[in-house]
Formats: C-alpha cells, structure tokens, sequence
C-alpha cells in the first residue's frame, strides 16, 4: 500500500507547487505566463502518470512473488506432474494416527504394540519432485465417499493397505461414530454406518480363481468367475498381485495350475502371471463403467531381502541382517537395486487395456524405505524366531502406522484432486 500512495502524493504535491501563484491571486494571465503554466501542467501529469505506473507494476510485482511462495499443487492425474518420484522429507506431523487408537490392524503389522524400538519411520512424508500433494483429511474422505463402496482386491499387500485406510479414517471421525466390522474368508468389511460408506478386502492373491479337485489346488489361469461376482457394482476398486506368483514350496498356494484345460505342474512364472492379468484385464473391459466405477491397480510393493540391494557394496552392521536394524530411509532420487520383475508385465497388460486402471505406482518410493517393515515386530513370531532375524524377519509387509498410510495419501489425491 505504501509502495502505492507515496508515489502518488509526491507527484501531487508536486503539482500544487509547479502551479503560478498568479494563478490564485490574478483572473489574468500574460501569454508567457500561459505557456509556462501550460508547460508545467503537462509536466506534473506527466509524472503523476509515471508514478502511477510505478505504483501498479510494483504492486503486481509484489502479488506475483507472495503467490509463488505458496506451493504448486497439481493435480495427480497431470502428466507434468511426478507423483510417484520425489524424495522422503522428515515431517514432526506425521503419524496421521496412533497404532494403539486404531481398531483393526493385524498383530504382523503393529509393530509398536510388539516391541519395535524407533519411532523415527513413522515421521517421515512423501515429497513429489515438482509438486505438493494435499495431506489425507479421512472426515472429508467420508463425506466425499458417502453411500459409497470402496473394495480392495488381491494379497496381503492389499490387505496392509485396507487396514492402513480405515485407520486413517477412523482417526478423524467424530468420537462416538456408529462403525461395523464384519470378518470373513475371502471377504471382510469395515462400515462407517453415519457416512453410509463401506472399506471391503477381497482376499485373492492371483485375482484367477483357484479351485479344489480330489483335495489339489488347481490355479484356474483362464478362469475368474468366482472371484469376480463379489467385485460387481462397487464404486471404487483397487487391485493388486505379484508376490504370490513366484512363492515355491511350502508358501506355494497352488498344486497344479490350469491353463486351456491342461494342468500344468510348473510354467514360467511371469508367463503365468501375464496370462492370469490378462485375464482380469478381459473381465474388467468387459464389466466395469469407469464412469460408475473408479478403478486402481496398485504397483508392485518391493521386499528388503538383498542388503546388497541398498547398501552398494557397503558391509555395515545394520545392513547385514535383511531389512533388521534399518531406521532411515534412503536418501536420493535413484533405487540402486533391483525393481519387481512383475512390474513390467503389470504395466504391459495395463498398456493394452481399452479400459485401463491408474496404476498407483509405489515401487520406487517403497523400495527407498528399507525402515518401514515389519522386521522381527510381529506378533507372530516367538522368542526364538526373534532371536534369529536372519530367517524370521518380515521384510515384505509393512508397519502400521507407516508406508501404507502415503500410498492411501496417493490414492485419496488420485481419486479426489
């Protein structure tokens, strides 16, 4: 404002004393009094003109800088806009909730509640490279979801993912709020009954359906009926697979696999997985309205198996017992180890698609925080196994509160900004 007036009242004041004070005291003037007055008439709107120019650019100038102070939020769906690359930013804010104050999280994710020492993992927030993100406001993702569904489908990784939700949720609801938990093989439901909206977890670890013949596990590649009816008419749907695929042994989750009516023992397990989404990518084209339904696929979630994955050749003493020990995430915007190879033959069947989800793409910014799992915190595991982190310790799932909270952050700004 004063970059404005005092401009203004210079070059008045400058005015009233180039007038002649002829002027007030003579209702004549000569003519070389005339031309003077005149000469300096134009030469006091000159500069009152110049001042207010001035003034304006100043002003605009002033206005263009507070705005660009203020972070640039686009939208997730932009292509100008890297999502999914950025960097991990220590934020005393963060949690979003409490583990202890949130009514479902299985004891393999609560790792405060069985003895994990740190607290550093829970502070830290994703940070795209050229864009801020809205932070997850879990009332306004009611009222945004009111009489709605919202369903995840797929393995344990999916089921990390729907607890993370309705405890991000529940922090925010009024104290008091009318819930429902319903439990259920394969399928479980956490209601919201004042908002009328529903979080469902469909347990399907290859999405295909698997069926029992003379007690053998038969992984139907060609068939997805079963599984399917319970994904019809639900207003948000988001999948995810990988993992179980290239189980062997004991964590194998089938005996024979099926494909065009010929059982199989074993195939390439990429060339399975490739043909079970394709046929998932067939029933979603053929099923789903995106203009009813809302529909993701989350990306590959990596493991911390390998230290040699993110240590680049550094032997330290944190490092050398898979993911145990590890606080911090890394640092830098490059994973130095290796991505899922089920991410590439996610992205192709998606590329195909006539009707193609938006992948929520978490691979890179999960494999950079090697802090976030599980470890020996679970509460599966007994003293032994505790006192053995080499062969016990999870480094495929996820703490709760933790990484799962940004992927809903991710999803709540993909489906909503």
């Amino acid at each position: 404002i004063l970059s404005f007036t005092f401009p203004l009242f210079f070059s008045s004041l400058c005015c009233f004393q180039l007038l002649p004070m002829n002027l007030i005291s003579s209702p004549k003037f000569s003519s070389s009094s005339t031309k003077s007055f005149s000469f300096r008439f134009l030469l006091c709107l000159f500069l009152l003109n110049f001042f207010c120019v001035l003034s304006f650019a100043s002003l605009r100038s002033h206005q263009y800088q507070q705005n660009h102070k203020k972070p640039i939020m686009i939208l997730a769906n932009l292509t100008s806009c890297s999502l999914f690359m950025g960097s991990w930013v220590y934020d005393e804010t963060y949690p979003l909730y409490q583990s202890s104050s949130c009514p479902i999280i299985d004891s393999q994710f609560n790792c405060q509640m069985y003895g994990r020492p740190d607290t550093d993992y829970l502070k830290y927030r994703w940070k795209p490279t050229n864009c801020e993100i809205p932070r997850f406001n879990g009332l306004d993702f009611l009222l945004r979801m009111r009489g709605k569904t919202i369903m995840y489908v797929g393995d344990s990784l999916g089921r990390n993912q729907w607890q993370s939700l309705i405890c991000m949720i529940s922090a925010a609801v009024p104290r008091g709020a009318q819930t429902q938990y319903i439990t259920g093989d394969p399928l479980s439901t956490y209601k919201f009954l004042d908002y009328g909206v529903s979080v469902s977890f469909y347990r399907t670890p290859y999405l295909v359906d698997i069926d029992s013949v003379l007690g053998k596990r038969i992984l139907k590649l060609d068939d997805i009926t079963k599984n399917s009816n319970a994904w019809r008419g639900v207003d948000v749907l988001s999948f995810n697979t990988g993992h179980w695929w290239t189980h062997k042994g004991a964590l194998q989750g089938w005996d024979y696999m099926d494909l065009g009516g010929k059982l199989y023992q074993d195939m390439d397990r990429l060339v399975a997985l490739e043909r079970g989404l394709r046929i998932w990518a067939r029933w979603i084209d053929a099923n789903i309205d995106k203009s009813r339904t809302k529909l993701f696929f989350q990306g590959i979630s990596p493991t911390h198996y390998n230290p040699s994955d993110w240590t680049t050749g550094t032997s330290t003493a944190s490092s050398t017992r898979t993911c145990y020990g590890e606080t911090v995430p890394m640092t830098g915007t490059a994973y130095p180890g290796t991505f899922p190879d089920q991410m590439g033959v996610l992205k192709e069947v998606i590329r195909d698609m006539s009707n193609p989800p938006f992948i929520l793409d978490i691979t890179f910014l999960s494999a950079m925080r090697k802090d976030a799992h599980p470890s020996i915190y679970s509460g599966a595991l007994t003293s032994e196994q505790k006192a053995n982190p080499d062969h016990s310790a999870d480094c495929s799932h996820w703490c709760l509160a933790g990484l799962p909270d940004t992927w809903n952050q991710l999803f709540y700004t993909a489906l909503f900004f």
